[in-house]
């Protein structure tokens, strides 16, 4: 029996969209979850990335849910039936766009919603009914409180990358999204590494799940080459050049650790002439696309981001993953090179290795179970000379312009500058002698001994007080005004 999509027995529209797309036999994730969820029992299932998960819970919830498929433009006719939750915006986004493509000829409704974006056109999206929504779950609950979502009628939930949304913190989330469901629903967890906390996640809201590893627990793609040279911080931009150099490379993922450091190395390769944008989480959701688009286009070689794109995102044919900073969490380097060499692909992983890096390079190792050798990298002796040579003279530079502004302060506050120094040295000694300033003028009224004034009754003193005025005590008495004409003489 062999792993085809034709053994499944998929609806016409479903197989139709799968020839279309080139899909021939199945991955062993698909092979073995397919069957699996198409019984309708819960499952979790690990395997690395890059190996077909989303297919392998999108395809059979399509074909579960072909029964309520309808041509009805009423919304109460199609009732949110799928829910995904996934961690980032761009997998949110590359998922829903797979999952439209196999559903492309049935008449089932599906549609997307994640921050960074307007939340009016999602809204219109969701009054207008989808059967499937896939979500990042931060905006998910925005939606839920404007009461723009509702998920009352849901029958399937699907949690993938779980790992990754318990990493960044949304655990509470999922919990408060997970209490608006029905109790009665089939939960599918997915994820690229096992960890005790996602057993703990699966015991509490998966019942009866069935285990599928394709693979070991954080093994990393056997097709994948994995290299490690030793390179100081100064070395590693002209490490990376040689690499991609020398190996022909026309596309790659540059990693590295910081949002600052994934923009200054982004502008450093371009102005070497190399087409590289940037990719971290202070861009806004419509420059993050845009630089994954003009990825994908061909239109950029380098794409250097930050974690935020090591996560699931599935960009054909690119051949090599450089690390430019090894990673902190160890399981993100397995993310990390699972963008390349995916789907049976060859690949390329290397990963620039300082001093300060030991730790976390033993930290890979327990992970993956593999012993790694750091090589060094042989730079040419002149390429090394002009690198160095001119950080050091950039540095004697800028330590010479801040002597000389030193220099300049210091004269400025303590002599005489230009023409009024060379006067004071051309003016004859005994002029300069006999000169004394002027006497400075005194105030004779600051010269004057102090004298107290006479002593003035206290406010409190009852002597100090006005004589009571006759009349009532509620009676205000009347101000004296200047008369402002004299009195006739009749008056008088």
């Amino acid at each position: 029996m062999t792993n085809s999509f034709s053994n499944l027995h998929l609806a016409e529209p479903l197989a139709k969209a799968i020839s279309e797309m080139g899909y021939a036999s199945m991955t062993p994730i698909q092979a073995q979850a397919i069957p699996v969820v198409l019984t309708g029992k819960d499952v979790m299932g690990a395997a690395q990335t890059g190996t077909g998960k989303t297919a392998a819970f999108s395809l059979p919830l399509l074909q579960r849910m072909m029964e309520h498929e309808n041509s009805s433009a009423s919304p109460a006719r199609h009732p949110v039936r799928a829910l995904v939750l996934l961690p980032t915006r761009e997998l949110a986004d590359q998922v829903a766009q797979q999952i439209a493509q196999f559903a492309k000829h049935t008449k089932l409704r599906s549609t997307v919603v994640f921050g960074g974006m307007d939340m009016k056109p999602q809204t219109l999206a969701l009054k207008k009914g989808v059967e499937i929504l896939v979500a990042t779950p931060g905006r998910l609950l925005d939606h839920i409180e404007a009461k723009t979502a509702v998920l009352n009628q849901v029958e399937y939930v699907v949690l993938d990358e779980a790992d990754r949304m318990l990493d960044i913190g949304f655990l509470p989330d999922l919990q408060r999204i997970l209490s608006y469901l029905p109790k009665k629903r089939t939960t599918l967890l997915f994820s690229a590494t096992f960890s005790p906390e996602i057993k703990r996640l699966a015991g509490s809201y998966l019942q009866d799940p069935v285990t599928i590893e394709v693979a070991r627990p954080n093994e990393t793609a056997s097709t994948v080459e994995q290299r490690f040279y030793s390179a100081s911080d100064d070395d590693k931009r002209r490490v990376l050049t040689k690499v991609l150099r020398d190996r022909q490379i026309r596309q790659a993922f540059v990693f590295v650790n910081s949002k600052l450091g994934c923009s200054r190395l982004a502008r450093t390769l371009e102005r070497e002439g190399l087409r590289a944008a940037a990719l971290h989480g202070d861009k806004s959701q419509d420059e993050r696309l845009k630089a994954l688009e003009a990825f994908k286009q061909g239109e950029v070689d380098l794409l250097v981001c930050t974690d935020v794109a090591a996560r699931g995102l599935d960009i054909k044919d690119v051949p090599a993953v450089f690390n430019f900073d090894v990673p902190f969490n160890a399981e993100d380097y397995v993310h990390r090179i699972g963008r390349t060499g995916r789907a049976g692909a060859s690949g390329l992983a290397v990963t620039l290795v300082s001093h300060a890096d030991a730790r976390h390079v033993s930290d890979i190792e327990k992970l993956i179970k593999k012993k790694i050798e750091v090589e060094p990298f042989a730079l040419e002796e002149h390429q090394r000379e002009r690198l160095n040579d001119g950080n050091r003279e950039r540095r004697e530079r800028e330590a010479g312009r801040e002597r000389e502004a030193g220099r300049e302060r210091e004269s400025s506050s303590r002599e005489p500058r230009g023409r009024d120094r060379r006067a004071r040295d051309e003016e004859p000694q005994d002029r300069r002698e006999r000169y004394r300033p002027a006497p400075v003028s005194r105030d004779p009224f600051f010269d004057k001994p102090y004298e107290p004034k006479a002593a003035e009754p206290a406010a409190w003193d009852a002597s100090a007080k006005p004589a009571p005025t006759r009349g009532a005590a509620s009676t205000k008495t009347r101000r004296k005004v200047a008369a402002l004409f004299k009195p006739s003489p009749a008056s008088e």
